[in-house]
C-alpha cells in the first residue's frame, strides 16, 4: 500500500502538472472543442505498472495508458492520468493542498495548475480576459520553458 510521503516524492520525481492550451486559431485545432486542458500525469516505466495501478486505486479517480517511446535507450512506458476536472477539483487539488509537492519547483507548478482550474471550474476561460489570464499563468508553469507551450518539443539525439 502506497502512503501520502510516497506518492509526494514519487510526484516530485515523475509527475506532472500541466495545462494545455488549444489555439482554435490555428489550422490544425480548429476541430478541438476544449480550449484549455488541465491533466495531472505520472509516468513510469512498464516494469512499475503496478505503482501506477495502486495510484489510481488510492485517488480512486483517472486512467492509466500505455505510452510507446520510440527514442532510443527508452522502455515502454504507463502513464497515469486524470484529466476530468471534477476528479481535479474533488480530489487530486485538495490531496496537493494538504500534502504539497516537496520540490519546490513541483509546488509552484502545481499552485498555477490549481488555480487554473478553479478558473475553469468558474468558467472564466470563456472570456477572452479570462483566457488570456489562463495562458499567462500558464507560461510561468514549468519554469516558464519554452517547451511548456504546445506542441511538446521534440529533442533530438547529439
Amino acid at each position: 500500500m502506497i502512503t501520502t510521503e510516497y506518492i509526494r516524492g514519487l510526484v516530485d520525481g515523475e509527475g506532472s502538472f500541466t495545462v494545455y492550451v488549444c489555439d482554435p486559431s490555428k489550422k490544425t485545432e480548429r476541430k478541438r472543442r476544449v480550449k484549455v486542458e488541465p491533466k495531472f500525469i505520472v509516468k513510469l516505466q512498464e516494469t512499475d505498472l503496478s505503482i501506477l495501478e495502486e495510484l489510481k486505486q488510492f485517488f480512486k479517480c483517472g486512467k492509466i495508458y500505455k505510452q510507446p517511446d520510440a527514442r532510443l535507450n527508452h522502455r515502454m512506458c504507463h502513464r497515469y492520468e486524470v484529466f476530468n476536472r471534477i476528479e481535479l477539483l474533488q480530489t487530486i487539488i485538495p490531496f496537493f493542498r494538504k500534502y504539497p509537492p516537496v520540490a519546490p519547483s513541483k509546488r509552484i507548478d502545481f499552485d498555477l495548475f490549481a488555480i487554473i482550474v478553479e478558473m475553469l471550474a468558474r468558467r472564466e476561460h470563456a472570456t477572452s480576459n479570462g483566457f488570456e489570464k489562463i495562458l499567462k499563468l500558464k507560461r510561468q508553469m514549468h519554469g516558464g520553458s519554452l517547451d511548456a507551450g504546445n506542441p511538446p518539443v521534440q529533442w533530438e539525439r547529439q
